[in-house]
């Protein structure tokens, strides 16, 4: 059997392994796919094999066995996304992706070790989160035109996702039942199937009630067969919006909103711990809300506001 033939069988075990086993969410199951299937097409047969002869290659058609794949073949892969400019973080997120495979392959007797163990993590750019201010991110949520079925519930997905920090994967993952609107709560289903709840303001409160009153007009562009109550956020057809809709969303108000350029759908997460933090709030307390493991993932957001108190500093203090 060729490898790529058997790498195809043992990746969908591994994704099933994944949704049943582990319960991914949608977005890193969709990640993992893509990230292996690009590893299995690095090894096609139908590639020439790295520095081997042609009468070499010739008497090897069916490609290396599994077993020979070690962490040469896997660091002259990294070294092609490299060479191909690829970000240092995604590059790191699709070598976790293999190290995680193999580690299954091992445990079901496939192989006997986990070549990627051997293969060290690209270094990550450090990178502070890029966040709004306060008047922007105002500004940016109020661009929308809420005289527009289309308009309330866009403002009702910008105002959700600044009034909670949740992710995008997280609320578009939102069902009706999922929102407390007398106590102003959200339970989020975060990653690792990890549920929180969620406190969010009065214009987020307004927003999703005028997103209702228009709500079942979306329902019922979707076909009865198809039709589902229980989404929070509908696109055009009816059915439950995807992250990537959002992003499209996102990106049409940021062309609409002069003054604010290269932001992703993360940023309004990020102004939500950014403002929190610079208001006084306990950084535990924005770690339980944005649903971090470690605090050390939330620590990054100090980094931040120090940014701004430097700057302050050195507009305030006369001999800065």
């Amino acid at each position: 059997m060729q490898v790529c033939a058997m790498l195809d069988q043992l990746r969908n075990s591994f994704l099933d392994h994944l949704r049943y086993e582990r319960n991914v969410s949608a977005h890193t199951l969709r990640n993992y796919e893509s990230d292996l299937q690009q590893f299995i097409n690095y090894l096609s047969p139908a590639k020439p094999e790295r520095g081997k002869s042609a009468t070499k290659r010739s008497a090897q058609p069916a490609g290396p066995d599994i077993k020979q794949i070690d962490h040469i073949t896997i660091r002259e892969w990294l070294s092609s996304l490299h060479s191909d400019n690829k970000k240092k973080a995604s590059i790191a997120r699709k070598l976790a992706a293999i190290r995680t495979f193999f580690q299954f392959l091992v445990r079901e007797g496939v192989i006997e070790s986990n070549p990627a163990k051997l293969v060290a993590t690209p270094r990550k750019e450090k990178k502070l989160p890029v966040h709004l201010s306060l008047e922007d991110a105002v500004r940016f949520i109020e661009t929308t035109d809420t005289e527009t079925d289309f308009g309330k519930r866009d403002r009702a997905i910008l105002e959700s996702l600044y009034a909670t920090g949740i992710r995008v994967s997280e609320l578009v993952g939102l069902n009706l039942r999922d929102v407390d609107f007398k106590n102003r709560l959200l339970r989020v289903l975060g990653k690792r199937r990890k549920e929180r709840i969620v406190p969010f303001g009065e214009p987020a409160l307004k927003a999703l009630k005028d997103y209702l009153t228009v709500r079942e007009s979306f329902l019922m562009n979707a076909p009865a067969t198809k039709r589902d109550a229980q989404p929070l956020i509908l696109n055009y057809q009816g059915t439950r919006m995807t992250t990537r809709s959002v992003g499209r969303l996102i990106e049409k108000y940021i062309r609409l909103c002069t003054g604010i350029h290269d932001i992703s759908p993360h940023a309004l997460r990020h102004s939500f711990a950014t403002h929190l933090l610079d208001s006084g709030a306990d950084l535990r307390d924005i770690q339980a809300l944005l649903g971090h493991a470690r605090l050390s993932t939330t620590q990054i957001y100090t980094h931040v506001s120090m940014e701004k108190l430097i700057e302050v500093y050195d507009k305030a203090h006369p001999k800065a």
